[in-house]
């Protein structure tokens, strides 16, 4: 009698357990967030991914009932911002936005301390923008053909500014001194606001900038746009041509910001994460905000997988890239 009430009790115990395990993701998203959400940002304030991480951290906040800080970690190629989220609990409350660049061309210039493909986890594209190279207005230099004029008048004493070493703002850089014959110095900058600045100041000649920074100067003519890298001419700067168009097919490319967490976050959690994030970037407001920084939306209908699948190719088309120049990282 007595093993048989110790049997149905272990098998009752047993039971409960089971029956609580399905439940436990479902309970931690439902309890998810009950305190305030961290975004980390590898860019400075006023950067094009600070932008956008405050632009959809209010609209989170909203939609959450929950605050949502955006945290400024700038430098080594998003190696700091990540390094602060991977030494955070797992516990789905920090999470880092970043330019796709982190997993798709930083690698190949900095030692990662983690395996982007495998300690991280993206969640949502949330932008996308084309690169622009901008000059200093004062150049007598209206469009690409005079900019390479120009550089190869001047050997040795031009210069072009990247927001971030190892970046698609370096690269393209360098893919423009491979294609065109140029001896451009690269200098980088911990974001985009100090590079432009040193722009303006005469200290710098070009950059390739993203279009949610640059827009904002281009405008007043504080700098002159050459080109944007996107396959078509942007809405925001219809007059612009594209690289293809000044004879640069090579040079175009897109750059995607998007949401990381990592694996071991509850998948309940993540799942909400990017609907709610799905949810903002779908938003009339936050469309029209991220218009206005010259930054078109993430798709709605994108997945994780397909996310995870273009990363792969990007750094995969990153690395043949850098191979056919003979890149060589100087830092790590």
């Amino acid at each position: 009698m007595i093993s048989n009430i110790i049997r149905l009790t272990r098998r009752t115990c047993l039971a409960t357990l089971l029956s609580a395990l399905p439940l436990s993701g479902a309970l931690a998203e439902g309890d998810w967030p009950n305190r305030p959400i961290r975004i980390l940002v590898p860019a400075p304030a006023g950067g094009a991914s600070d932008m956008i991480a405050r632009t959809i951290a209010e609209s989170m906040r909203q939609n959450l009932k929950q605050s949502v800080v955006v945290e400024n970690k700038p430098g080594a190629g998003g190696i700091i911002a990540m390094d602060a989220m991977l030494g955070a609990p797992r516990d789905g409350y920090t999470f880092v936005l970043s330019p796709n660049s982190l997993v798709t061309e930083n690698p190949y210039s900095y030692k990662f301390r983690f395996d982007p493909f495998k300690d991280l986890a993206p969640v949502a594209e949330v932008a996308s923008v084309p690169l622009v190279l901008v000059a200093d207005p004062r150049l007598p230099v209206t469009n690409v053909s005079e900019m390479v004029a120009y550089v190869k008048a001047h050997p040795g004493k031009v210069s072009y500014a990247s927001y971030s070493p190892g970046t698609l703002s370096h690269i393209k850089g360098m893919q423009f001194n491979k294609a065109a014959g140029l001896d451009m110095e690269h200098v980088g900058y911990k974001g985009s606001p100090p590079a432009l600045t040193d722009l303006m100041g005469g200290q710098i000649q070009f950059m390739f900038d993203g279009m949610g920074t640059a827009l904002a100067l281009v405008k007043p003519g504080k700098v002159r746009a050459l080109a944007v890298t996107s396959a078509e001419r942007s809405s925001f700067l219809p007059d612009v041509p594209t690289m293809a168009e000044a004879g640069y097919p090579n040079l175009s490319q897109i750059m995607g910001t998007s949401v990381w967490s990592t694996p071991d976050v509850p998948a309940a959690i993540r799942s909400k994460l990017q609907r709610e994030l799905l949810k903002a970037v779908s938003s009339p407001s936050v469309k029209s905000q991220l218009a206005a920084l010259g930054m078109n939306a993430g798709s709605p209908t994108q997945t994780t997988a397909d996310l995870e699948k273009t990363l792969k190719r990007e750094n995969e088309r990153t690395g043949q890239a850098l191979r056919a120049i003979n890149y060589k990282p100087s830092l790590n």
